[in-house]
């Protein structure tokens, strides 16, 4: 049984097809395939089901995945203690944010932590929480931007800063009017939203009663589900005049959005908001890193 073997393993198990794997794992099919047999062999046990077109853990080959997960992140935090040892600073720090949080975190963080720790390479990305969970458990992130609350086994946070939710809306809007929005207010009025799946939408749904049921009324009318794909693309409809939205406080300066003037507005006390936070497995052992990356988002 090698690393290799169980690399190949978890990537079955994760793409649910022989050809798929091996493309993840930059591989001919054979070659994988003949692998995941082997192992088989070697444990004395069928650890798929293999259908026509899709490939899935047995009961007991679920559990030998999950076991090689663990061992694959163990092999990764050897290297890792042993690339500390030598520079904890010096090596490839990865880390992701979700959508909403990482176009207006990224510039000033990397600026930032290109002054304190100049020697440190770093790569990022942006994702659904979903997706920097799973990445970051199988070691893929080493650390993670997310909105709280988070829970994940063997994952600690921590708290950063917390950020309110404001209204963006065309200066002539009738809410234009007021100094500050009732969160309830909204659901008189037709407000744009993220797409499925993105926790900001979950978050602004639970802060602003009955709008649910008014951005249900309001697609009905319109015959068509009027939602954005990143705030970005909300402030240019607010800008087309497609109607307001909520954002966090951070994506909420007025760049220029088309000919329409903006202006936004902050929600009455107590105003929905969101705590953002980093998480990291418990395990990382590059400490220094963690303590590099928020020590320069406060500088930022």
């Amino acid at each position: 049984m090698t690393l290799t073997e169980l690399r190949y393993l978890v990537a079955l198990a994760e793409c649910g097809h022989f050809r798929k794997a091996a493309d993840t794992c930059n591989v001919s099919q054979p070659t994988l395939s003949i692998a995941i047999k082997k192992l088989e062999e070697e444990l004395g046990i069928d650890l798929f089901e293999r259908a026509r077109h899709k490939v899935s853990p047995t009961p007991i080959g679920e559990q030998v995945v999950n076991q090689a997960r663990t061992v694959l992140q163990e092999a990764s935090n050897l290297v890792q203690l042993a690339e500390q040892g030598k520079d904890p600073l010096g090596t490839v720090l990865s880390v992701g944010a979700i959508y909403t949080v990482g176009p207006y975190l990224f510039p000033r963080l990397v600026s930032s932590l290109r002054k304190q720790v100049p020697e440190m390479p770093l790569y990022i990305e942006e994702n659904f929480t979903a997706s920097l969970r799973g990445k970051l458990s199988r070691g893929a992130l080493d650390a993670i931007f997310v909105a709280l609350p988070f829970t994940e086994p063997d994952v600690v946070t921590r708290s950063l800063y917390d950020e309110p939710f404001v209204v963006l809306m065309p200066e002539d809007h009738p809410l234009a009017k007021e100094k500050a929005i009732d969160p309830a207010a909204l659901a008189a009025h037709k407000v744009l939203m993220m797409g499925e799946g993105h926790c900001f939408r979950d978050q602004v749904l639970e802060a602003c009663p009955g709008l649910q049921e008014s951005i249900v009324e309001h697609n009905a009318r319109d015959q068509a589900t009027v939602e954005g794909s990143s705030l970005e693309t909300l402030k240019h409809m607010v800008a087309g005049g497609m109607g307001i939205t909520v954002l966090p406080d951070s994506a909420a300066s007025l760049a220029l959005y088309g000919d329409t003037p903006l202006t936004v507005r902050p929600f009455t006390d107590p105003a929905p908001a969101r705590t953002i936070a980093l998480a990291w497995r418990v395990s990382y052992p590059r400490h220094q890193a963690i303590d590099a990356l928020t020590d320069a988002l406060r500088e930022a």
